[in-house]
């Protein structure tokens, strides 16, 4: 199957406009095709306004997320690997979502489509997390 994580993106960006807040995404600066001016990464993230006010073009795709933004009052082209997003959420009260970190989604989530040629040589990085035991679910009284 594939990736759920472009209908959830689609879905969560939904609500928070809907509801009247300000979708913000945060975003892995270090995978492979992100491309944002690079003055606006810290700690190798950047966090980016996705209102339609403050943004042309949106595009949700399944692939990648792409828009027009201006920064500094230059108009730059934003490329956003669906993989490469961390989180979703509502600038005024955190709602929203956050994915996991997982170089699995950013194999998956990749494919044909999109024209971010750049970086499918570099290899995915190490998995250094610590691993967990299988997910289970228990009654609290």
């Amino acid at each position: 199957m594939t990736s759920n994580r472009p209908y959830l993106l689609r879905a969560i960006y939904d609500w928070i406009s809907d509801n009247g807040l300000t979708p913000y995404v945060l975003v892995d600066a270090g995978q492979a095709g992100v491309k944002v001016p690079s003055h606006v990464i810290k700690n190798g993230q950047v966090v980016l306004n996705l209102a339609m006010r403050a943004v042309a073009n949106l595009d949700l795709g399944n692939d990648v997320i792409s828009f027009q933004a201006r920064f500094s009052g230059v108009s730059q082209s934003i490329s956003i690997p669906v993989a490469a997003v961390l989180a979703l959420y509502a600038q005024e009260n955190g709602q929203g979502m956050m994915f996991p970190a997982d170089e699995n989604a950013s194999v998956a989530g990749e494919g044909g489509g999109g024209n971010d040629a750049d970086g499918d040589s570099e290899p995915p990085p190490s998995d250094d997390r610590p691993k967990r035991g299988a997910p289970h679910l228990r009654v609290v009284k």
